[in-house]
């Protein structure tokens, strides 16, 4: 009996040591898409210094290759152009690398005017395609890839790769 209990108590151990790994992943995949939540509610609200605050201090935009001095001036003009807005995407695809620290996370998004109705998107919030197909030519629709970095237990984006919808699709 104490044998049995010993085995059962060694393979219960096993088992949350074996799933520890994934359920951390499972969390890093969370703290990005919050991430990537407070930086689309700081951009509805025009919030330049959260935005960056959510950025680490040698950030690059690419393709330009500009750094934050250079992206808090043009979210600046961008959020004076389109006054007030809303920002809409689908789950953003996430990878963690193996080391732990490092991830990337790729996601389309549309800005529209505030007022402008579109189609209820809710529903193909998991189909990052589907939900690029209705969106159409209806807005000014952009792709981010995000590279992070794991900073003290705090995910901070270090590059970002914009790139706006031609009508044709995105270049890969």
């Amino acid at each position: 009996m104490a044998c049995r209990i010993s085995c059962l108590s060694l393979l219960f151990c096993a088992a949350f040591l074996l799933a520890m790994p994934c359920c951390g992943e499972k969390d890093d995949v969370a703290a990005i898409r919050s991430l990537i939540r407070k930086g689309v509610n700081y951009a509805e609200k025009h919030e330049i210094d959260g935005i960056l605050k959510l950025a680490t201090e040698d950030l690059k935009v690419l393709p330009a290759e500009v750094d934050r001095k250079e992206v808090k001036r043009i979210l600046w003009l961008a959020f004076r152009q389109y006054g007030d807005m809303k920002i809409s995407y689908p789950q953003p695809g996430v990878e963690i690398a193996k080391d732990g620290n490092h991830a990337s996370a790729r996601f389309p998004f549309l800005i529209v005017k505030k007022d402008q109705s579109l189609p209820d998107l809710n529903d193909l919030v998991n189909d990052p395609q589907k939900w690029v197909e209705q969106v159409g030519e209806k807005a000014d629709l952009y792709r981010l890839k995000l590279r992070l970095t794991k900073t003290g237990g705090e995910w901070l984006v270090d590059q970002a790769h914009l790139e706006r919808f031609t009508g044709l699709g995105f270049s890969d």
